[in-house]
C-alpha cells in the first residue's frame, strides 16, 4: 500500500478511537464498519427498489432510464441517473437478484435451441426475403450449430431439429427450447404443454423437452452466447455478400460454422469446441433412430362426418364407420395422412392434391355400403379374376352382352355368389361349359353346379379329345 493510503487508514482509526490492541480483537467486518461507515445520502427520497426491480422483470421494454425519469418527475431533488443505477445494483445484489448460479453441464445431457434475433436478406426470384437463423449449442462442449430457414414456423422448426441431430450424430437427453408456439402450446414452469408435432418428434428421438421459463434467458445461457458467436463469426463476415438462394446462404454458414467450431477457445479452456465434443460428449449422446423423423403436421380433434370421412385441407379421408360422430387426430406428411383415435392409428391414406377429392377404403365401409360399393364392373372383374381365367372370361361376356351395364353387373354378382359355395376348379369347369354352350346368364352356371352331375370336359381345339369309341392315330400304325 502507498504511504498516503496507510496514513488515511491510521487517521480513520484515530478518529474512531481504535488502536492496535482494539483492532486485533475485532472482526474484519466490524473494523470495516467502524473505519468506513455508510455515507449518509442526506434527505433525498429513496425509490421503492422492489417495485422498480419488479417493473424491470415484468416488462421487457422497460429500461432503468425510463424508471429514473419517472422517479425524477415525482422527486425533482432525487438522485441523478448514475447514482440511481449504483443504488439499484446494490439493492439487487443484497436481495440476491444480481447473482448468477454456476451450472454444471454433463456430457450428452442438454442441447439448447433458439432463433437469432437478426435475419439475413436473401433475394429469392427477385424478391428480397428475410431468412431466420436457427441456433443450437451443447453447453458441455460448447459445440454450435446454425442454419437458415424462411420462417420460424412449424415445418422449419421441426426440420431444423432433424438436421441438428444429424449434425451431432446423436441425441442429447433433453432439449431446452424457448417458448415459441411451434414448440410450446402453453408455457408453464410446472406443466408446460408441448405442441403435438414437436412432442411426436421428441418421442421419435427418445429425448425430452424442458422449456426455459418465460423471459428467462439465463435458463439457456449457452445458446444465448452461441447466438452472439453466430453474429460475430458467421453473420458479420458475410455482411457484404448477396445471396440469391437459401441453399447458398446455408452453404456459406456451414463453411463459417466449421471454422468457428474448430477455432481454439479462449483460455482457460484448451482445444476447440469440435475437439472437446469428439473427446467428451459425442460418445455420451443417445443413438440416432434407424430412420430420421418425417416432418408432418398434427390436426387435433377432427370430427368424423356421417359418411365416416374426415375433412382435411378441403379433401376427405375415410375412417372405420364405427367412428361416426367421434373425434380423431390426423398426422399429415407431404405424402401421407395418418388418422388416430385415442392414440391408435385407424387409417392411412395417400395425401390428396387439389380440392374436394375423397379417399375411401373398402375396409372402412359399413356392411350395407360395402355391398353396394362392390356393384361395379371393375370390382366384379377383379373378383372373377381371383377365381380363374375362365370365370373372368365368362364374367366379361355377361358384362358386355346386356343392354345396360348394371344388368351385366347383377348377373355377374350371381356368379360371384356361387364362388363362396363351390371350389375354384368346379367354378372354372362350369364357366367353361357355359362359354361353349353360348350361355349368357348366371342361372345356366348355377344349374350346372346344383345338378351334382360331373361337368363334361370341353372339346379341345386340337381335336375331339379322349373317348372310348375313338381309335386314335396310333391305330393306323
Amino acid at each position: 500500500m502507498s504511504r498516503s493510503t496507510t496514513r488515511r487508514y491510521l487517521d480513520k482509526a484515530a478518529a474512531a478511537g481504535i488502536d492496535l490492541t482494539a483492532a486485533a480483537g475485532m472482526t474484519d467486518e466490524a473494523l470495516e464498519a467502524v473505519l468506513f461507515p455508510p455515507v449518509e445520502e442526506g434527505k433525498r427520497p429513496l425509490p421503492d427498489w422492489a417495485k422498480i426491480d419488479e417493473e424491470l422483470r415484468r416488462h421487457k421494454h422497460v429500461t432503468r432510464k425510463l424508471l429514473w425519469l419517472e422517479y425524477k418527475a415525482v422527486h425533482a431533488d432525487g438522485f441523478e441517473f448514475s447514482r440511481f443505477k449504483q443504488l439499484l445494483s446494490q439493492w439487487q445484489n443484497a436481495s440476491g437478484r444480481g447473482l448468477s448460479m454456476r451450472q454444471v453441464h454433463r456430457a450428452g445431457e442438454t442441447v439448447q435451441v433458439d432463433y437469432a434475433g437478426d435475419t439475413v436478406t436473401v433475394v429469392d426470384l427477385g424478391v428480397a426475403r428475410q431468412a431466420q437463423i436457427f441456433v443450437a449449442c451443447l453447453p458441455c462442449s460448447g459445440l454450435i450449430y446454425a442454419e437458415a430457414s424462411w420462417s420460424q414456423g412449424h415445418e422449419d422448426w421441426l426440420t431444423a431439429h432433424v438436421r441438428l441431430f444429424a449434425f451431432l450424430g446423436g441425441v442429447p437427453a433433453k432439449i431446452i427450447p424457448d417458448n415459441l408456439k411451434v414448440g410450446v402450446t402453453h408455457a408453464s414452469y410446472y406443466d408446460p404443454v408441448i405442441n403435438a408435432s414437436y412432442a411426436a418428434l421428441i418421442k421419435h428421438y427418445g429425448t425430452a423437452a424442458v422449456p426455459a421459463r418465460v423471459r428467462k434467458p439465463k435458463d439457456k445461457p449457452s445458446v444465448e452466447g452461441g447466438v452472439l458467436q453466430v453474429y460475430r463469426w458467421l453473420l458479420a463476415p458475410l455482411r457484404n455478400r448477396q445471396f440469391f438462394a437459401l441453399g447458398d446462404l446455408n452453404a456459406a454458414l456451414r463453411e463459417r460454422l466449421t471454422e468457428l467450431n474448430d477455432k481454439p477457445m479462449a483460455p482457460p479452456r484448451e482445444g476447440s469446441r469440435r475437439a472437446l465434443f469428439e473427446a467428451v460428449e459425442h460418445a455420451a449422446l443417445k443413438r440416432l433412430p434407424a430412420e430420421p423423423y418425417v416432418v408432418g403436421e398434427w390436426k387435433i380433434e377432427l370430427g368424423v362426418n356421417v359418411d365416416y370421412h374426415v375433412a382435411i385441407e378441403r379433401n376427405y379421408y375415410s375412417v372405420p364407420y364405427t367412428l361416426v360422430h367421434k373425434s380423431v387426430d390426423a398426422f399429415l406428411t407431404p405424402t401421407s395422412v395418418q388418422i388416430f383415435h385415442r392414440g391408435q392409428r385407424v387409417a392411412t391414406h395417400p395425401r390428396l392434391t387439389g380440392q374436394n377429392h375423397p379417399s375411401t377404403q373398402d375396409a372402412h365401409l359399413a356392411p350395407a355400403h360395402s355391398a353396394m360399393a362392390k356393384r361395379t364392373p371393375d370390382h366384379v372383374r377383379a373378383a372373377a379374376a381371383k377365381i380363374g381365367v375362365t370365370t373372368a372370361e365368362y364374367v366379361e361376356r355377361l358384362l358386355t352382352s346386356r343392354d345396360h351395364i348394371e344388368q351385366g353387373v347383377r348377373s355377374c354378382l350371381g356368379i360371384l355368389r356361387l364362388a363362396g359355395k363351390y371350389p375354384a376348379a368346379t367354378m372354372e369347369a362350369a364357366c367353361q361349359r357355359a362359354l361353349i354352350a353360348g350361355a349368357r346368364s348366371s342361372g345356366y352356371v348355377e344349374e350346372l353346379l346344383k345338378s351334382g352331375r360331373p361337368i363334361p370336359e370341353a372339346v379341345s381345339d386340337e381335336g375331339p379329345g379322349h373317348h372310348g369309341n375313338i381309335r386314335g392315330a396310333g391305330y393306323y400304325n
